[in-house]
């Protein structure tokens, strides 16, 4: 049974192992990373139109104070699945986006000119999709309601995960997470676990940082959604 790490937090990491297992995968769960909530202003200001969530643990940590302000509000979010969150979460109207920020933002961007939208995200985040709705004349008012950080595994804790039986593919969701993995795989005492894994990448952007030490070994996501990054695990290797 081919062998398929699982790199992105909890609780998305069960959830993937579920699906992986459904469709006979054995997943090997190594979060690189995990979410913790952040003291989120519940102040709202400059009557704004719209809310946009690019990242469903923006809304998964987000105080209930928060989204009880802004639950009437049209939702813009990024793909199915952070839209699947929005809704839980208690938004009355939300839209499902293309699954890509700089997308989503093109998407919206003419309807915002002159006018406000609250955009809850995380601490850290790429820049592009805030950028392109200024470009347009929005103005954004980003509250970030959780922070990303890595987690810290010796060659010990790693090898365990493992069961010292070498991957055939690792799953990549994150520019951070994918960092974190290139700071494993050069260690001595964990090189032979990732000598001929393939790395599945969501988008080009989190393949960045392996594109050095991986080369020809990583795939691209078509779309930046789980479905198509799952969807290379059934191609020919």
């Amino acid at each position: 049974m081919v062998r398929v790490l699982v790199t992105r937090p909890e609780p998305g990491a069960s959830r993937t192992a579920r699906r992986l297992e459904t469709l006979g995968f054995q997943p090997v769960l190594l979060p690189l990373t995990e979410t913790s909530a952040l003291p989120a202003e519940v102040t709202i200001g400059g009557d704004p139109v719209a809310v946009a969530v690019t990242s469903a643990n923006a809304v998964r940590h987000a105080p209930t104070a928060l989204i009880a302000a802004l639950a009437n509000l049209p939702c813009h979010a990024v793909g199915k699945r952070t839209a699947e969150a929005c809704r839980a979460a208690g938004f009355v109207s939300v839209t499902d986006g293309p699954g890509d920020a700089e997308a989503l933002a093109d998407t919206i961007a003419g309807g915002l000119a002159g006018k406000a939208i609250v955009y809850l995200c995380g601490r850290i985040r790429f820049p592009g999709f805030e950028q392109r709705l200024a470009a347009a004349g929005a103005h954004v008012q980003a509250i970030e309601t959780y922070d990303t950080v890595g987690i810290d595994y010796g060659d010990a804790d790693v090898v365990a995960r493992l069961s010292d039986h070498p991957v055939e593919a690792a799953l990549l969701y994150s520019v951070k997470a994918s960092a974190a993995l290139v700071k494993l795989i050069t260690r001595p005492a964990l090189q032979h676990l990732f000598e001929k894994t393939e790395f599945l990448m969501l988008s080009a952007r989190v393949a960045e940082p392996l594109d050095r030490v991986a080369g020809r070994r990583i795939q691209i996501a078509l779309q930046p959604d789980e479905d198509a990054l799952l969807a290379l695990l059934s191609q020919p290797r």
